[in-house]
């Protein structure tokens, strides 16, 4: 079933508030925000307040830029170390191509569910045309809507994210930064030595092998075993 308006608009609120607070943690003005995703300071202030709904590919450009964690803004407590990065560039060319990449996704989620456009605009109430514009890219989904759309398709907001590009580079390294640092010592110590590198290197070896390869390398070692 369908959040309505509403809920929509709370979480709108919520992400904004999450925003504000990013945006002054590093003193930076509206205009000096804004301008990291191709926004005027007003838009911002609209999303800061929730009276509008901000998109995914803007969010993380504006989380790329406050150099805050993406997972911040569905678990707020989450925190990791600066990462100096370079600013942006053709930042508004990055939003369309993730707005296009985002409507390929929705619609190819939607056709394994076996659902219709018509469907899908039904359950998410949602007119059907815009909904249609979504799936072109024609027009950025907002955030809340697109987590609504996930929820029916049964898709996390992850599969939605960047995982390309500076963007998608920086939001891989935050995580894996915070779960090195959620590791015991005695692990973190082992991986951060250089020495230790050609293990780490045959770990991620075997993790890439299927199970069959996994099952024929195992048998071979009991061979030279025994």
């Amino acid at each position: 079933m369908a959040k309505n308006p509403d809920d929509l608009m709370l979480r709108a609120k919520t992400i904004g508030a999450l925003i504000r607070e990013a945006r002054q943690a590093r003193n930076l003005s509206l205009q000096e925000c804004a301008q990291a995703i191709g926004a005027t300071a007003e838009q911002l202030e609209a999303y800061e307040t929730g009276e509008q709904m901000i998109s995914l590919p803007e969010l993380e450009a504006l989380a790329y830029s406050l150099d805050t964690p993406l997972d911040h803004f569905w678990q707020p407590e989450t925190r990791v170390a600066p990462d100096h990065h370079q600013p942006l560039v053709q930042v508004e060319q990055l939003l369309r191509l993730r707005h296009r990449m985002i409507g390929v996704l929705l619609r190819q989620a939607r056709q394994e569910m076996g659902l219709s456009l018509e469907d899908l605009a039904e359950k998410a109430q949602i007119d059907v045309e815009r909904l249609q514009a979504y799936e072109l890219g024609q027009e950025a989904a907002p955030l809340p809507e697109l987590e609504e759309l996930c929820a029916i398709l049964q898709r996390s907001i992850r599969e939605f994210q960047d995982k390309h590009g500076p963007v998608g580079e920086w939001n891989q390294r935050q995580r894996a930064l915070k779960n090195f640092l959620e590791l015991p010592l005695d692990i973190q110590v082992f991986v951060s030595n250089p020495s230790h590198r050609p293990y780490l290197d045959l770990a991620k070896r075997l993790s890439d092998m299927s199970v069959e390869r996994l099952r024929a390398v195992a048998e071979g070692l009991l061979e030279i075993t025994y």
